[in-house]
Parts: C-alpha cells; sequence; structure tokens
C-alpha cells in the first residue's frame, strides 16, 4: 500500500469519528437561526457546547496518535499524553485509569500507545475500565493497556492488522489505526502483544529497549 493510499484511509477515519460532533454543530447553529424560544435555544446552546468540547477532544488525541505531534522535540510530556487520553473519554463510559509514573517518552512510542488505547477503547461497547500502565524493567520500559468491561469485543481483523497478518489491500477505515500501530511498532524494534485474561477482559503490550526508551528520570 503507498503512503498516499494509507493517508486517505487514515482521513476516512478522521472524518468518521468527526462527522457526528462537527454535524451536531452546524445543526444547532442552523435550529439556533430559527428558533425564538429561549428555553429551546438554552438547550441548543448546551448541545453546541458539548458538540464543540467533543471536537475539540477528539482532534487534541488525533493530533497525537495520527499527527506530527507538531511544537514538541522527539519526545513528548507524558501529561499531554493523559490529558489527550483522558479529554477524549471524558463523555463515554469508559473510565481511565493512567498509572504512569515517567515524565517523556519517545513520540513514536506515544503514538503507538494512543493507537492502542483508542483500539481498546473501542473495544468496551458498554463501557468499562482502561487501565494504562507504563513500568520501568531494568534498561527496557513495558507499556501496557488492559481493556475490561460488561460486554468487550476486540474484532479479530483489528487484532490480526495489530499483529500483521492482514494484507494492505485488506485495510479499512477502521483498521488503519491498527495498521499505523504495527508499522510504529516495526520502526521502534518491538511486537504488539495481544493477551486475553478473561472473557471481559484483555491487554495490549510493547516494550521499549534501552536504545527506544528515553533516558530522563521518573516522577516521584
Amino acid at each position: 500500500m503507498s503512503d498516499i493510499e494509507f493517508a486517505a484511509l487514515l482521513c476516512s477515519r478522521l472524518c468518521h469519528d468527526l462527522i457526528s460532533p462537527v454535524g451536531a454543530i452546524a445543526n444547532g447553529i442552523e435550529i439556533l437561526s430559527e428558533e425564538d424560544d429561549d428555553m429551546m435555544r438554552q438547550e441548543v446552546m448546551k448541545l453546541l457546547e458539548q458538540s464543540a468540547g467533543q471536537t475539540s477532544n477528539r482532534l487534541q488525541f488525533f493530533r497525537l496518535a495520527f499527527g506530527a505531534a507538531g511544537g514538541f522535540g522527539e519526545e513528548v510530556p507524558l501529561d499531554e499524553a493523559e490529558k489527550a487520553v483522558k479529554a477524549l473519554f471524558s463523555t463515554s463510559l469508559v473510565d481511565v485509569a493512567w498509572n504512569v509514573r515517567v515524565q517523556m517518552m519517545n513520540k513514536d512510542a506515544i503514538k503507538l500507545m494512543l493507537n492502542l488505547i483508542l483500539l481498546a477503547g473501542e473495544a468496551l461497547l458498554r463501557g468499562g475500565r482502561l487501565e494504562v500502565n507504563v513500568e520501568e524493567h531494568g534498561e527496557s520500559r513495558q507499556i501496557g493497556i488492559t481493556a475490561s468491561g460488561e460486554k468487550v469485543i476486540f474484532q479479530d481483523k483489528i487484532r490480526e492488522t495489530l499483529l500483521g497478518n492482514v494484507a494492505p489491500e485488506g485495510l479499512e477505515p477502521k483498521t488503519a489505526p491498527a495498521f499505523l500501530a504495527k508499522n510504529v511498532a516495526d520502526k521502534l524494534g518491538t511486537e504488539i502483544q495481544h493477551t486475553v485474561s478473561q472473557e471481559q477482559s484483555f491487554a495490549l503490550r510493547f516494550t521499549l529497549a534501552s536504545s527506544a526508551k528515553d533516558s530522563l528520570p521518573q516522577v516521584g
């Protein structure tokens, strides 16, 4: 698959995720232009505020997960990633537990982690819990995302794409983040691991060797 073809898939994915809140904003503005009832206008304003917030939160997340993360160097503060993740799920039924004691991380590692978080969160169809863990193990660093909930469906095609078992011609917009994650993992010289601990829980993990992890001190 060419870079242009993949960029088109990723753009389709972005449009899919943004069209709902942006469309709600457009509809709300149209209603405001025609509505004279004060109570109705207040309700519409609440809708506009909520939809604008969702759009902003998703763009903030996608900037780090899909984009070049302009404004940062080769390393990104983990608190920026934390804010982006928690904002993305702030209006959902997904509770995020951020167990990270590291200040900075390689930009590509951040990209890989965020795409795995996105895919894990989407598997929680009725909400649930996402645990993000970054742990030091000697000269390496392990990043893990655990998803658990009442109804967890991690689609086979997404899993197989993450593991590199799907040909490029078989990709779709919904699997584009998994393909991106796999390619970033290859660039970092690591592998994505998928484990299932029980029917309603699974984990995605990868390990950064000393050559890929940053050397800045931990917090606390």
